[in-house]
């Protein structure tokens, strides 16, 4: 059975259908699955779908993409969401210098440096989302030292992905394996023990191939399994159990 760890069911792209995909995963051999929030919304929005499904778990945060509108307030009610026993991380939360319409790189170190300090306080693990970031992303989580975190949809090199295992961190990974030019992201999973490695579809986006360019969930995560299992030089049982046993450690989910 299957964990996907990032998966954004409360995405307006699952408006049409989205009970009817949540209800085929577990026959689909994927027993759990986390939805991070974006913002205040989308947080709360995971926080219910968790209740409603057994098989998964919330995060609550800010999304740099997202953050223009924060304001210190708003850390207490991701306090009082992070409170809720399905929510196992705060996230997904970080820097994206990507798009030169996000917010400044001032709000979005200042946001994510106030959510991992959050973090801190409860005692949680991060989801952090790391954008052409790099060298400020790891800059900061380092003056955090009692945080720990997975860099999710890992885009950075393989040194970055040693660095981070140093630091005692987890890096995750997407469909973007299965991709023809994903030399960058196979060689950061090679560099990666299979013991701090989780995966994930972060659907609706980066559906693995053959499914690339379609609307992507939860049921593809086997496929990029195969791909780190091929990577990794073990057997697809394997790979699942690992990365299973993984993500339940990461969250602090126990044995369903």
């Amino acid at each position: 059975m299957l964990f996907d760890t990032h998966a954004h069911y409360d995405a307006e792209q699952f408006d049409s259908d989205r009970r009817q995909v949540l209800d085929a995963l577990p026959g689909a051999g994927v027993s759990l699955a986390l939805n991070p929030g974006c913002d205040l919304p989308s947080s709360r929005a995971a926080v219910a779908l968790a209740e409603q499904y057994e098989f998964l778990y919330a995060a609550v945060g800010y999304h740099p993409e997202n953050c223009a509108p924060y304001v210190p307030e708003d850390l207490e009610v991701l306090r009082e969401l992070a409170g809720h026993p399905k929510v196992a991380a705060v996230g997904e939360i970080g820097l994206d210098y990507y798009w030169e319409e996000n917010p400044p790189k001032e709000l979005q170190q200042r946001v994510f440096r106030d959510q991992l300090a959050l973090a801190a306080e409860l005692a949680l693990p991060v989801i952090v989302h790391d954008r052409e970031a790099h060298g400020d992303s790891l800059a900061i989580i380092r003056e955090f030292p009692s945080v720990r975190g997975v860099f999710h949809c890992f885009s950075g090199s393989a040194e970055m992905a040693r660095e981070l295992v140093k630091l005692g961190w987890m890096v995750s990974f997407t469909g973007v394996l299965t991709y023809k030019n994903a030399r960058k992201a196979v060689e950061a999973a090679q560099a990666v023990p299979l013991d701090r490695v989780m995966i994930e579809t972060d659907s609706p986006y980066m559906a693995p191939v053959p499914h690339r360019g379609k609307r992507n969930d939860s049921r593809y995560v086997g496929l990029i399994c195969e791909k780190l299992a091929e990577i990794k030089g073990v057997s697809f049982e394997e790979c699942a159990r690992a990365t299973m046993e993984n993500g339940r450690r990461f969250f602090g989910i126990g044995p369903g």
